[in-house]
């Protein structure tokens, strides 16, 4: 028993140094190994206990900024922070233990067949119950290493996870095992998708350069997030934005400036002049202007209020996305009538509605893809705007709320696996930092320090060409959760035989 606890804590401390932040990455391809020996030794029940152990300890490290997101920035006290991160931390947990669970009641099946499907099904589950939290799927602990990571144009970032589920079975069954059929089988997969990252990497390179391209220009600014919504600061915070802006297009011709997420504190709706702004923007240099900013509209007597992304044209029109997918707590409260404790989390930028799936904005040679924040995490809404012909993805956010802890780079990490599944450039503009550009092939361009205030600017190629993950390899997580039911049938059979 003390070595099986051993083991299970061992893989959730690789799983820790495998995550990004740590510079460590290489661990997750035998951070479950540990793991896989723990479902061998044990029985099931035993099994879902140290699974979940396991990844109570691994996601309580990972998910640890929302004791600042919630005390720093939500003003709870401690006493509400640390219960609110065990309890997501839990839940969390309950995906490994049942993925443990799993695979100990199918142990009489080799985990090189059955684990890769039992993990990434899992993933699929977690990314859509309860609105959805796939945060940090295994496979983004692969997100600065490009090579690896170019199968994701055909199944998305599942496929790696899928990849490195394989290589931890791979692993486990050579040292104990050694069972021909099911390592060639592993050995097969293995070289088949290196060959196709290797290839598909200098395909794409290629390709990029050789396509028209559009300047682009980033802005950080750095304004700290508990005073940019004082009405004292406002204009400061807006200055600020202006005068990098210019600095960045003062001796280069510039396409397209991006401002993050609301860049502008100040509520607007579609009547509302900005003058001011873009007499000293747009309209003397000339580029296109996408700025984050709180919209509201009225129907019916009605006001709500959006988390947005408005467009300026050198031409004088404009164009709006609302943001779709609203980060729970963070933006609106759940069942907020039973939790009026916790709307002060919300109060100082007001409780958003979800916005509809759009057509992507249209800028000076680009269709612009819009992901705001939290939504970079969901690659369906990156897909569906590349399908509604988006060329260029852009990611504005306002990461102040994670303070210095690894969720900027655990933000990040996501973000770059969207620009791969799609083959799209992708243009993130983080308040606080980090902002960055990435490009079609998942490598990450001028990567900026953390609350800095600075800009950054780089030619973005604009790549038309649809992905078979735009197609049908959006599907992949599905399938594989499909693909329980045969197992699950077979370890019944083999049950009823013994």
């Amino acid at each position: 028993m003390f070595f099986s606890l051993f083991a299970a804590l061992l893989s959730a401390f690789l799983l820790i140094l495998s995550s990004p932040g740590m510079n460590l990455g290489f661990c997750a391809w035998f951070a479950l190994v540990p793991l896989l020996y723990v479902i061998n030794k044990n029985k099931p029940g035993r099994t879902l206990r140290l699974g979940f152990l396991s990844g109570l300890v691994y996601y309580t490290f990972l998910l640890h900024w929302v004791t600042i997101s919630l005390g720093n920035y939500g003003h709870l006290p401690w006493w509400l922070t640390f219960p609110a991160l065990i309890l997501l931390a839990a839940y969390m947990s309950l995906y490994t233990s049942l993925f443990c669970g799993l695979l100990s009641w199918t142990k009489k099946i080799n985990p090189v067949w059955t684990a890769p499907f039992f993990w990434v099904g899992l993933d699929y589950l977690r990314g859509i119950l309860f609105t959805g939290f796939p945060w940090k799927d295994f496979g983004y602990t692969q997100f600065n290493i490009p090579v690896l990571i170019q199968v994701a144009d055909l199944a998305g970032h599942h496929g790696v996870t899928f990849l490195l589920v394989l290589a931890n079975s791979f692993l486990f069954i050579l040292l104990t095992r050694r069972q021909f059929l099911p390592l060639a089988y592993a050995l097969v997969i293995f070289i088949a998708a290196g060959s196709y990252s290797f290839f598909r990497l200098h395909m794409i390179e290629e390709h990029a350069s050789a396509i028209p391209a559009i300047a682009t220009s980033i802005i950080q600014p750095n304004i700290e997030q508990d005073q940019k919504w004082l009405p004292e600061n406002r204009k400061v915070a807006i200055d600020t934005h202006i005068f990098l802006s210019n600095q960045a297009v003062a001796d280069k011709k510039i396409d397209f400036v991006i401002w993050p997420e609301t860049a502008i504190p100040i509520l607007a709706s579609d009547k509302m002049e900005f003058t001011e702004i873009l007499e000293r923007t747009v309209n003397r240099h000339n580029y296109a202007l996408l700025s984050g900013i709180p919209f509201f509209t009225i129907s019916n007597d009605r006001r709500k209020i959006y988390n947005s992304a408005i467009l300026f044209a050198p031409e004088g029109s404009r164009e709006v996305y609302l943001k779709q997918h609203l980060v729970p707590f963070g933006e609106y409260i759940p069942l907020s009538d039973m939790l009026p404790f916790l709307a002060p989390l919300v109060e100082s930028v007001g409780n958003f509605s979800a916005g509809q799936i759009s057509k992507p904005l249209t800028g000076p040679k680009a269709e612009i893809g819009i992901l705001i924040c939290f939504e970079s995490i969901f690659p369906e809404l990156a897909r569906i705007q590349v399908e509604n012909g988006a060329n260029l993805l852009v990611n504005i956010t306002n990461d102040a709320w994670f303070g210095r802890s690894n969720a900027s780079i655990q933000h990040l990490s996501m973000a770059v696996f969207r620009a791969v599944e799609n083959r799209r450039s992708l243009a993130r503009s983080a308040n606080t930092g980090i902002s960055c550009f990435v490009k079609p092939t998942g490598h990450i361009v001028q990567a900026t320090p953390l609350f800095t205030s600075c800009f950054i600017s780089e030619q973005l190629p604009l790549v038309h060409k649809k992905t078979f993950f735009n197609r049908i390899g959006y599907l992949f997580p599905l399938f594989c959760l499909f693909l329980w039911l045969p197992f699950i049938i077979a370890a019944l059979v083999t049950r009823k035989k013994r």
